[in-house]
């Protein structure tokens, strides 16, 4: 089991950056019911969501449960099971490869800061341009104003007695959205703040 996996379980895991620093990461908000500004989320989707980097399945099956037709993709298994046992569907999937539905989405999620998948948000965000339907959006969760883009390796911790395998991984502030939006299909229609969480809504044209 990865340390991903554990995390996914509720166990506490963080990302180790190259440069020796910490990131500890949200596993109790990714196990528990949405709360805490998942709401700006939820109440944004009113029609077909895939939810990218699903997790465990918090948002994706809240969705369903309020009658809203979602989709889950993660590349862990774990959060695939997971997000089956929450009564929503999920499919093992990596972003890139092919998934249902391209080009047809009502709303797509990048929430609890998977802007960073990749580690290049502007090849995240053309991505997204391929999956949301023309007049859709992307719900995208951000970094705190004063941040800008920041891509970095970095591996899971607590993992394998070597440390684990090294990645890239990225993150934005919510100031830097519109440039990146700019360069894409995508325009900003709205950035809020609710509590510590920043959130953007994006709109492709």
């Amino acid at each position: 089991m990865t340390a991903f996996d554990r995390g996914l379980l509720g166990h506490r895991c963080w990302l180790e950056l190259a440069t020796g620093e910490r990131v500890d990461l949200p596993v109790e908000r990714w196990t528990a019911i949405p709360c805490d500004g998942d709401d700006v989320l939820l109440d944004a989707c009113e029609g077909p969501t895939i939810d990218i980097g699903c997790g465990p399945g918090r948002l994706t099956a809240a969705l369903t449960e309020r009658g809203v037709a979602s989709l889950g993709v993660d590349i862990s298994a774990t959060a695939v099971r997971l997000t089956h046992a929450r009564g929503a569907a999920a499919l093992r999937r990596d972003v890139f490869d092919r998934v249902p539905g391209e080009g047809r989405w009502r709303h797509a999620l990048l929430a609890d800061g998977n802007i960073g998948i990749g580690g290049d948000p502007l090849r995240l965000l053309t991505r997204m341009a391929e999956l949301v339907a023309d007049g859709g959006t992307l719900l995208v969760e951000l970094d705190p104003p004063g941040r800008g883009i920041r891509q970095d390796r970095v591996r899971l911790r607590p993992g394998s007695d070597d440390g684990g395998a090294w990645f890239t991984w990225a993150w934005v502030g919510v100031e830097a959205i519109a440039e990146l939006a700019a360069r894409t299909a995508f325009r900003v229609a709205w950035a809020t703040r609710r509590g510590h969480r920043w959130f953007a809504c994006l709109e492709k044209a």
